[in-house]
């Protein structure tokens, strides 16, 4: 699908989505919880399905509600009707303890779904595959099966990646968990405690990028009263089984990572852009770039939500606020240490065309391994509207100028991130933009080209 981005001012209420990490989380414990968890606005986008999917072929019971409820951000069907809640019985960890059904898990794009399921998967007694798309298929999750294999768990893949084949029981024992990708870390988190009563779980990281997303994870131990140790850094965890899951239940907090390119799209047009559906004490990492925006020059407000806002006072996460984005004066550059919110580069690297001066966003070799290399493909996009992008084996460099880039045709490259950028930087070319590839923007964030090319 090809969309063309005319540029224009981009000021207006949007109503954030609601994350994709504490979506598929919550479906994932749920799913491997006890009893009947009631997951309320949660993301409908083609990531979270994928791990719906993957909850229903390991055994748990899912069912959607859909109303035409004006609060929720998801997508209308054909009908008007947006999906509003997902009711999970869960398999319960004794389930985990003897046989899934044998399945065949097709993940599509999502990296976190696979990633974060394989460990579950794990969990059981019978070979469970799972498959993706093509990109799926080039995401190595090489250091997370070896450390499976060391707790016990027999695996088969394709060179570290899809397809692959896990088969338990989990045994425990002490394991070195290299991260890359914080993800793999999650993984062993949230399934570890459901392993059998007596196996302790150790888990040394050499390495660990993205390291708020461990406390994301780690909030949710800690609400379901998981006993674990670990060390402050994150370096060492320790986790005994015979844990359960309760029940979860209550509506899922708006996404920062979604809620980037709203946001770029103000900063790069001037705004105001007001988001609703944030709450600032979430533990997402990626609320940072909204710290970076603010040292770049742009106005950025937090204010209490009144009966007098948009949809207001409605008892939804993160309703309680509206935080406001805009800009009067010019966007300056700096450098930006993104280790922790990898995500954040391609936005960031849009907003960094329109700043006067070099943008260094550094130490996020790690935004390599996403869905593309997105610091070469940001690089070369950009490049094509007329920024001047310098690649560097950790991260990337822009010149900016202040002023506006050309128009013309870029290609998103099936990412997500990538195309939702490169939508918000053409609301300050010259000309219209046309992205190719732009149906990929819906693995998160549906109905994001739309309102950003409402004029």
């Amino acid at each position: 699908m090809q969309v063309v981005i005319t540029p224009h001012r981009f000021s207006r209420l949007v109503r954030i989505p609601a994350s994709k990490s504490h979506t598929i989380r919550r479906l994932l414990i749920a799913a491997l919880g006890e009893g009947v968890s009631e997951i309320a606005y949660p993301l409908d986008s083609l990531d979270a399905r994928s791990c719906a999917a993957v909850c229903r072929a390991l055994g748990a019971e899912i069912a959607e509600e859909r109303s035409a409820d004006s609060l929720c951000a998801n997508p209308p069907d054909g009908e008007g009707k947006k999906l509003v809640r997902w009711t999970v019985r869960g398999i319960g960890a004794g389930g985990t303890h003897g046989a899934f059904p044998p399945a065949a898990c097709d993940v599509g794009n999502s990296g976190t779904t696979l990633f974060l399921a394989l460990a579950a998967a794990a969990l059981g007694k019978v070979p469970v595959t799972f498959t993706g798309d093509e990109q799926i298929g080039r995401r190595g999750a090489g250091p997370l099966l070896d450390a499976l294999a060391g707790l016990g768990v027999r695996v088969a893949s394709k060179n570290g990646c899809t397809p692959i084949t896990v088969e338990g029981p989990w045994q425990g024992g002490r394991v070195q968990l290299p991260c890359p990708t914080s993800q793999y870390l999650s993984a062993l988190l949230l399934a570890a405690p459901l392993a059998p009563a007596g196996t302790l779980t150790e888990i040394d990281v050499p390495l660990l990028n993205e390291k708020p997303y461990i406390e994301l994870t780690l909030s949710y131990l800690k609400a379901q009263d998981i006993p674990f140790e670990g060390k402050e850094d994150f370096s060492f965890f320790r986790i005994p089984g015979g844990g359960r899951y309760r029940p979860l239940n209550g509506p899922v907090p708006g996404d920062f990572s979604s809620a980037a390119f709203p946001a770029a799209a103000a900063a790069i047009s001037g705004g105001p852009a007001d988001l609703l559906g944030l709450d600032p004490a979430d533990p997402q990492g990626d609320k940072a770039f909204f710290d970076i925006l603010a040292r770049m020059g742009c106005t950025i407000t937090w204010t209490k939500a009144t009966p007098a806002t948009p949809e207001g006072g409605t008892g939804l996460a993160g309703d309680a606020w509206l935080l406001t984005v805009s800009r009067t004066g010019p966007l300056r550059g700096g450098e930006f240490d993104l280790n922790a919110a990898p995500d954040l580069l391609p936005a960031l690297a849009a907003a960094a065309c329109f700043a006067e001066g070099k943008t260094a966003l550094v130490n996020v070799a790690h935004a390599r391994i996403k869905e593309t290399d997105r610091i070469a493909v940001m690089a070369r996009e950009l490049g094509r509207l007329g920024a001047v992008c310098e690649e560097r084996p950790d991260g990337l460099i822009i010149y900016g100028t202040g002023g506006p880039l050309s128009g013309g045709v870029v290609d998103g490259r099936g990412d997500h991130r990538v195309v939702m950028a490169l939508a918000a930087a053409a609301l300050g070319a010259t000309g219209p933009v046309e992205i190719a590839g732009a149906e990929s923007a819906a693995i998160t964030y549906p109905g994001f080209l739309e309102i950003v090319n409402d004029v």
